[in-house]
């Protein structure tokens, strides 16, 4: 019996001395094999790379459609869906006419019922109508506005920023002079002085115009601040000993590499400029032939004990509009920002 114990003894120590040999034969054969990896930085495993680099090409491409997995960042993509569907084929989805949305019928301020699901407005028009077709206006206003504010804002702020100097002093000055007021009374002057001076009144390009104006000041800082540090980099220097001429380099170079802020920017401020227009046409500043949110709101303000659906329809839609885009906005700048792609 002895006997036996003492073997059985044995055999596990020269078990347990075979398994501590062959873990120091696979610890020393690890540090043979990986000796490079310990004192040369750089050196990499060849079949880790091949997968690395596969596996990027499956993964990078959709890296910057995931972080538009956000719940509020979908919800702001539907609504910007929903209200460009409504300005781009109102004809097709109203159910009245243009023309029935502009008439004169009997019954106004009538209650919703079957026939005019949210009611009728001033001279019996339908409400759903109404708002269907105000939202082609308030595109139509916002988009030229921001399309004429970016590309004049880029232009003056890269020139500014690139040639520094009395230009840039100048330039900035300007800038701060019609930052310093308020924008929507510099609208009203704008839209008042351009409607004077040619005796139509306040029409949709005056409008477009003035908020299209005073959009410039703001993209100018917005460009500026980061052409500034963009041409110092080593990259501009290389182009300028390259021979490229500042307009490339403003341009082709520079301008690429720091417009991310202005498509961010550019969203939220759709948004803006749909609000400040429905608040121009509140204060009665609006084009008289074209249906807007701002005038339903203007025109059903004094009714809303007897027609509260008027005011309340527009004012909705017109909620939906200003938060559907700054929602893609927050969404756009935490695709597009490096610096919150962790968060």
């Amino acid at each position: 019996m002895q006997k036996e114990v003492i073997y059985e003894t044995g055999m596990e120590e020269e078990e347990e001395q075979y398994r501590v040999k062959e873990i120091s034969k696979r610890i020393l054969k690890w540090f043979g094999k990986n000796l490079k990896f310990l004192f040369i930085p750089a050196s990499r495993v060849e079949e880790l790379t091949i997968r690395e680099t596969e596996y990027e090409k499956t993964i990078s491409k959709r890296k910057f459609i995931r972080r538009f997995k956000s719940v509020l960042t979908i919800l702001g993509i539907l609504l910007v869906f929903f209200v460009a569907t409504l300005a781009v084929f109102p004809h097709w989805i109203s159910p009245k006419t243009l023309q029935q949305c502009l008439g004169v019928f009997s019954d106004a301020w009538g209650a919703p019922d079957a026939t005019n699901l949210l009611g009728k407005t001033k001279f019996g028009r339908d409400v759903l109508a109404r708002i269907i077709f105000g939202a082609r206006t308030s595109l139509t206003v916002a988009l030229p506005a921001i399309a004429l504010s970016v590309v004049a804002g880029v232009v003056v702020g890269v020139i500014a920023a690139y040639y520094g100097g009395w230009v840039d002093a100048l330039i900035m000055r300007i800038i701060d002079v019609f930052m310093a007021f308020p924008s929507l009374i510099l609208a009203l002057v704008f839209v008042v002085v351009l409607g004077n001076a040619f005796g139509t009144g306040p029409k949709i390009d005056y409008i477009m115009l003035a908020w299209g104006l005073l959009g410039i000041p703001y993209y100018s800082r917005l460009i500026r601040g980061n052409v500034l540090q963009a041409r110092q980099l080593p990259y501009v220097q290389a182009a300028r000993v390259a021979g490229a001429g500042n307009g490339r380099i403003m341009f082709r170079h520079i301008l690429p590499n720091v417009i991310q802020p202005i498509i961010i920017s550019v969203t939220f401020d759709i948004g803006g400029i749909i609000l400040a227009l429905s608040g121009l046409a509140f204060l009665g500043y609006s084009d008289w032939r074209m249906i807007d949110w701002g005038n339903e709101i203007a025109q059903g303000r004094q009714y809303l004990y007897i027609a509260p659906w008027a005011s309340l329809w527009p004012g909705l839609f017109i909620l939906l509009s200003v938060l559907g885009f700054m929602l893609l906005g927050d969404g756009l700048r935490d695709a597009l920002d490096p610096r919150l792609k962790n968060l």
